[in-house]
């Protein structure tokens, strides 16, 4: 997502990250990586879970792209990492 966040701004996405380390580890994560988006939190994976984002056995999140749109519903879910271009042209 960083190296396309300009995509997704055009297409009005507004892109996050969710992980299950703490918000400190997230903050040198980010500084580290240089993130240009936000990374939550999710110490239960209860959002991952609730999104299919966790790996066999529930013990860490599994690598997924899903698009919300804005009426609240799942427009696009795929494991991995997909490009802007795969997970946005729902959005067109």
């Amino acid at each position: 997502m960083r190296d396309e966040i300009e995509k997704y701004r055009k297409a009005g996405v507004s892109p996050f990250g969710v992980n299950q380390a703490g918000v400190d580890s997230h903050r040198k994560y980010v500084e580290k990586f240089q993130f240009n988006f936000p990374l939550l939190s999710d110490p239960g994976l209860k959002v991952a879970g609730e999104y299919g984002a966790v790996k066999l056995m529930g013990m860490s999140i599994q690598r997924s792209v899903v698009v919300i749109g804005r009426d609240g519903k799942v427009v696009f879910a795929a494991h991995g990492a997909p490009g802007a271009d795969e997970s946005l042209a729902t959005q067109k």
